[in-house]
């Protein structure tokens, strides 16, 4: 099912292998320019959905000189796709077989994927289980070792969601939490963050994901030894890539970014100065560098 919000971009309902909802936005999809170019798929982090890709994508599914069609999806749980019932498909594997499924329905082939922490993980597996999907891939701030303590600071700040009345709480309550880690975001960033992450619902404000989803992270320990995905970077050599890591990123360490480098002598590395885990893509100073390596591969 097409709904059409307006003219900035369509949305689209379908069913994952197991019938659950899914939910994309669809940027330029009629815009018979966009079909000169291959098309972006935007794919979000743990607790976050298609809103974060919404001022990228339509930067670039209205630039005037090539303007692309820019696929944003809700992975199950998230945002307008279903609650799964069964919490245990909550998990990698089954969130890319629904990014495979989302291309097919979507009828797109090839494209270039842009994959923040949660996305860049399933990019991994997506190079291993149908790498002719991938022409190019940008990871948002996301590698194939992740450190413990970003884990351990998102299980923090994801359990302690607190009772929000108000978008001007909401936005308060990013900045006390992630003001430090983003130091060069202004108010309207604030904002766009919080309508990204959060619904009204029955007149408060709410994080807009199903709880279960932090349930994996509760065994996370300091000590825990999380396998690094090192194998599986590997199939991304075989495409353009470009890695951006957040100043202070939790997350990716400088040490992990530089090793992506050495291990993919073509990748473009870029860092997002004053800000942490995940960059604002949209940010005039990333979006130049993203339209540049995206346009340098077709």
């Amino acid at each position: 099912m097409t709904n059409t919000i307006g003219t900035s971009f369509e949305e689209r309902y379908f069913s994952a292998g197991d019938g659950l909802q899914l939910y994309a936005r669809d940027y330029g999809h009629d815009d018979p320019r966009t079909q000169q170019s291959l098309p972006v798929v935007c794919l979000p982090g743990l607790s976050r959905n298609s809103r974060d890709f919404h001022l990228l994508a339509m930067q670039l599914s209205t630039h005037r000189e090539k303007p692309r069609r820019v696929v944003a999806l809700d992975y199950r749980g998230r945002g307008f796709s279903a609650w799964d019932p069964d919490k245990s498909h909550y998990q990698l594997p089954v969130e890319a077989e629904d990014v495979l499924t989302a291309c097919a329905v979507l009828d797109i082939s090839q494209a270039i994927f842009i994959g923040t922490s949660r996305g860049g993980l399933i990019l991994h597996l997506l190079a291993a289980m149908r790498p002719a999907l991938l022409h190019g891939v940008v990871l948002n701030d996301i590698g194939p070792v992740i450190e413990v303590a970003g884990l351990l600071l998102i299980r923090q700040y994801l359990e302690a969601q607190e009772v929000l009345h108000s978008w001007e709480e909401a936005i308060a309550n990013l900045q006390r939490v992630h003001g430090a880690a983003f130091p060069t975001l202004d108010q309207a960033d604030w904002r766009d963050m919080a309508e990204a992450i959060f619904r009204e619902k029955d007149g408060v404000i709410i994080a807009d994901f199903d709880p279960a989803l932090i349930e994996p992270l509760r065994s996370v320990e300091p000590n825990t030894a999380v396998p690094d995905l090192w194998a599986l970077y590997e199939g991304l050599k075989a495409v353009p890539l470009m890695a951006v890591r957040g100043e202070n990123s939790t997350i990716l360490s400088e040490k992990t970014f530089a090793e992506m480098a050495q291990r993919h002598p073509g990748m473009s590395a870029v860092t997002a100065q004053g800000q942490g885990h995940a960059p604002l893509l949209h940010r005039p100073e990333l979006a130049v560098e993203i339209r540049a390596f995206i346009d340098g591969i077709s």
